[in-house]
């Protein structure tokens, strides 16, 4: 009876390991479906900044806009540019 408990116990793990497995696969899918999400709304939102120009602008949309800048900024650049190109943006400098 032992060898088959050792079996019964052994199966148990490797369906054990089989769902945590299957779970964190869900999650990373679900993880990388909002990074896309979120890359087109940075591209989106960079693209908008680099065509606003704030001289035509209220001071409450110009701080808004200031305060996305300022956040789209923070990204590194390769996450940036796979933004921009989630969008098909360019940045003219």
């Amino acid at each position: 009876m032992t060898a088959s408990k050792t079996t019964f116990e052994n199966f148990m793990q490797k369906s054990n390991q089989t769902a945590d497995d299957n779970m964190l696969r869900s999650e990373l899918e679900l993880l990388m479906k909002e990074r896309e999400t979120l890359l087109v709304i940075a591209g989106a939102a960079a693209g908008l900044i680099a065509e606003l120009n704030t001289a035509d602008l209220p001071i409450r949309t110009v701080e808004a806009a200031d305060l996305l800048a300022t956040n789209v900024n923070k990204l590194s650049e390769e996450s940036l540019q796979d933004a921009l190109n989630s969008v098909h943006a360019t940045i003219e400098t």
